[in-house]
């Protein structure tokens, strides 16, 4: 019985230790972007910085494609090389939810404000809306393991 007990306390004592490293993750991480085919685009990490939650490129899956820029960005990112672009912005904490943040398209260069929140019922799911004005769309990316 004693053993029985000393197993049970070890086990429960290793599930305290993991589970907070779990839930704490969040949207931090690095996260497959999938395209409406079904196909990874990309690796994009989702890090803080400064108070506020980026994301930028770190891996483009298609070799020949490693070398492209964003040719149709404005400003400042014009032309610079789309691994390693920051395509996720200045969001903040809100609830559950991270808002009030730029997502950056790349192929289009075109800017949205958005909001990213990982997936209640899969956390290895981030839902990744872009706005313009009352129209958006979410894209389901999927926690790179």
């Amino acid at each position: 019985m004693r053993t029985k007990f000393n197993l049970f306390n070890l086990l429960l004592f290793g599930f305290i230790l993991v589970s907070p490293g779990l839930l704490a993750q969040g949207v931090f991480g690095k996260w497959k972007v999938v395209n409406d085919e079904g196909r990874v685009n990309s690796i994009v990490e989702i890090y803080k910085k400064d108070g506020a939650v980026h994301g930028k490129v770190i891996r483009i899956t298609k070799e020949e494609h490693r070398d492209r820029k964003c040719t149709e960005c404005p400003g400042e990112l014009k032309n610079k090389p789309i691994e390693g672009l920051n395509v996720i912005r200045d969001f903040v904490k809100e609830g559950d939810e991270y808002v009030d943040g730029t997502l950056i398209d790349p192929k289009s260069g075109k800017e949205y404000e958005g909001k990213i929140w990982v997936d209640e019922d899969n956390p290895d799911e981030l839902n990744v809306r872009g706005y313009i004005a009352f129209f958006y769309k979410t894209k389901v990316w999927e926690r790179l393991e």
